[in-house]
């Protein structure tokens, strides 16, 4: 694949390095680059920029607010947002749900939602998985019962990824029991959260961080107008979204922004002693992690250049979340392994700048930020895991 950048393309690169150079907030970049993690606001402020920029909506249709950049264009876009360390957006409204409205909602549905999501009015979080139903998402019992013009729903979505912080859920929920596939009978349905009956519930992570929530839903009243196409068509739909989030979950320029951080912090000389990136053992772990983002890169690169066509990402998006969320924890690892002991005071800890600790990779903050060991244990998980991953590729690819 030929991936030299023509002359247009070399003054795209630079249009947006000039971007972050001068519209990134220091205060913002001062915060990433220390591991203190973003506020609400903080992240909203950034989206706004991005927004008026016209650069919040990479992959929509031009019609409804997207860049209508080229696959290339979206690969250099990508690798400068990362090598800027600056936040991409939230995924759930812009990334998540907003394919499927504009894909399978009515014009009165574009109109009410895609503006508020294009310019962060509105935050969303993702209702899917539910206790006893995550990689068997079809067993999913929260039920939607028509009541006039209101769908009555209960039940409990689990691991609500930011649902503390949002203002919207979108939901698979069950419509019908009458069917012959339980892939049948569900809908895709828009809840307002501050609908009376909405309870959300904290779940701590390991690191300490209330980052995922219980969900609960008390007959809650959600006005018909908010289903998604058509009733029982939201598997359907579901899977639409799921292929867009799985193909953003591979992370290739982040991935290749910790690795060229990690090959600077191991280069360097620690209190005189051979540095580590001298040692062959290590190095060849060094090696072999590069090469595997480097495959991965260039599948990437063949996945956007297809949706640049107008292609939706396919099973080729399974391939990619599982490589994609396995390189990331190789380079976890090789970080963890070069801060040694080290890193013990942070897995986990609360962030603390004045730590007195004396850190192999730099900084206390660049420590924290560093190892993100286990919080990113999940990723493997999220988006699908990637063992079910290995049966869509399996049936889809394979023809097993």
């Amino acid at each position: 694949m030929n991936v030299n950048f023509s002359a247009d393309e070399l003054a795209f690169q630079e249009e947006v390095r000039t971007f972050f150079r001068e519209k990134y907030p220091g205060d913002l970049r001062r915060k990433r680059d220390h591991g203190i993690e973003l506020s609400r606001e903080d992240t909203i402020r950034w989206q706004k920029i991005l927004s008026e920029q016209g650069w919040a909506a990479v992959n929509w249709p031009v019609e409804y607010g997207g860049t209508g950049w080229s696959a290339i264009q979206k690969y250099i876009f990508a690798n400068e947002i990362a090598e800027a360390n600056a936040p991409d957006m939230v995924p759930f409204g812009v990334k998540m749900v907003a394919p499927v409205v504009y894909t399978f909602g009515d014009e009165a549905q574009k109109s009410r939602f895609l503006p508020d999501i294009l310019q962060s009015n509105a935050w969303w979080c993702q209702g899917y998985s539910e206790p006893g139903s995550g990689s068997d998402l079809a067993s999913l019992k929260t039920r939607a019962d028509r009541d006039d013009d209101h769908y009555v729903v209960n039940g409990t979505k689990t691991w609500t990824t930011l649902a503390h912080l949002a203002d919207w859920i979108f939901c698979l929920v069950r419509t019908s029991s009458d069917v012959a596939r339980r892939q049948e009978g569900i809908s895709f349905l828009l809840i307002d959260m501050s609908t009376p009956g909405v309870t959300v519930k904290p779940i701590i992570t390991i690191e300490g961080d209330r980052e995922v929530n219980e969900v609960h839903f008390d007959n809650v009243r959600v006005p018909i107008d908010n289903l998604v196409g058509e009733e029982g068509k939201g598997w359907t739909y579901g899977k639409v979204l799921l292929e867009h989030e799985r193909t953003n979950l591979a992370g290739v320029a982040r991935s290749k922004y910790r690795m060229r951080r990690l090959k600077q912090k191991i280069s360097q000389p620690l209190h005189g002693a051979v540095p580590l990136l001298n040692d062959r053992i290590f190095s060849r772990k060094v090696a072999a992690t590069e090469i595997e983002l480097k495959a991965l890169e260039y599948t990437d690169l063949r996945t956007l250049a297809a949706v640049a066509v107008g292609k939706a990402p396919g099973p080729e998006s399974s391939i990619l979340k599982i490589r994609g969320t396995e390189v990331q924890q190789a380079i976890d690892a090789l970080f963890l392994e070069a801060a040694g002991y080290y890193a013990l005071p942070y897995l986990p800890a609360q962030y603390d700048e004045d730590f007195p600790v004396e850190e192999r990779l730099g900084s206390v903050a660049e420590t924290k930020a560093s190892l993100q060991y286990f919080n990113n244990r999940k990723a493997s998980i999220y988006g699908g895991s990637n063992e079910i991953q290995k049966n869509i590729v399996a049936k889809h690819v394979l023809g097993l």
